[in-house]
Parts: C-alpha cells; sequence; structure tokens
C-alpha cells in the first residue's frame, strides 16, 4: 500500500491594502476573521485594524480568491498581498536601517517582484533625506519626516506600478513575532 502524502499546515500572512485607512474602507477585523475561517483557514488572527490578518493553512491560499472573497462579502475592492511567517523572518532580518530611528521605518509589502530595469529607473527618486532599498518583494524605507510628510511612497507606487502595501516597522515586528508564535 502506498503511503498517503500528509499536507504541512504554514503560517500565512495576509496583508490588504487601504483598508481601514482615513474612513475609507471600512472593514471590522472582526468580520474578516470570520470570513478568512468560512474560507477554511485556522487559527486566525488579526493585528490593528489596518488588515493584517494571521492564519494556518494546509493549503497555499491564492490572493485573487482572497481578494474575490472580500469584495463579495464586504463590496470593498482591496488587493491582499501574502507573506508567509518565514518570508516575514527574513524581512525582520534583512532591514537596512536596523540603527535608524524604528518610527521612521516602513516596509512596502509587493503583490510581486519588479523588474530589474523599473528597480534601477527608481534611483531618479533619491532626493532629499528619505531612503528606500528595494528587496525582491519588498521596499524598505527610511522617512526623515514620517509617512505623512514624504512623497517618496506615492511616488514609488506610480512608478513600480505593482500593488505595494505599507506597514510601520513597529507593526512588522509585532507580525514576525505573532506569526511565529
Amino acid at each position: 500500500m502506498g503511503e498517503r502524502a500528509t499536507l504541512q499546515t504554514r503560517v500565512y500572512l495576509g496583508l490588504l491594502r487601504g483598508v481601514n485607512v482615513g474612513g475609507n474602507n471600512r472593514l471590522p477585523m472582526s468580520e474578516l476573521r470570520s470570513l478568512f475561517v468560512s474560507l477554511g483557514f485556522e487559527n486566525v488572527r488579526t493585528l490593528i485594524q489596518s488588515g493584517n490578518v494571521i492564519f494556518q493553512s494546509s493549503q497555499v491560499p491564492m490572493s485573487s480568491s482572497l481578494e474575490s472573497a472580500i469584495a463579495e462579502r464586504f463590496g470593498i475592492s482591496t488587493d491582499v498581498v501574502l507573506r508567509t511567517a518565514s518570508d516575514l523572518e527574513v524581512v525582520v532580518h534583512d532591514n537596512p536601517f536596523p540603527t535608524g530611528d524604528a518610527a521612521r521605518v516602513y516596509v512596502g509589502f509587493m503583490a510581486g517582484r519588479p523588474s530589474t530595469s523599473v528597480v534601477s529607473a527608481l534611483d531618479e527618486l533619491r532626493v532629499g533625506a528619505d531612503e528606500f532599498v528595494v528587496s525582491g518583494t519588498e521596499i524598505y524605507l527610511y522617512l526623515s519626516t514620517g509617512m505623512g510628510q514624504s512623497k517618496l511612497p506615492s511616488h514609488l507606487t506610480r512608478r513600480i506600478k505593482i500593488p505595494i502595501t505599507m506597514r510601520n516597522w513597529n507593526t512588522v515586528k509585532e507580525l514576525a513575532e505573532l506569526a511565529a508564535s
């Protein structure tokens, strides 16, 4: 008799773009958790109100399926960027601004990897004290005046043309800790 393959359960993070920001795309996290449970995911948790979902699954989740389910249930069109717990460990470990003021460090989680030519063309945006580093499907930012004052995130988003959802460094670290536990 052949052995049956056992699917390993993994921890995933679903990072929603643009929910509960400035009163737009209002989405209660308790209802978002319920949706994820109804989709068959386990140990579903959320962190703060900006659409951070930690969950377990033996199946690889698909962003497009999650986006469709959110649109159908809540009438909200949002991008869902997925990462595994181990992906997030790498993001924390690879922070190119470890000695900078953590309140000024942000990570942009991209839905895909930008081409080398797109990344090279971003160099012209290196003006002033704000800094950024593109690493795979993440873009790290050090915003000297904070997110609200810098134009760099919106310029990067327009140039990269890949859905990006931003998280501050404290949220990234907290998500990594929750995903690891």
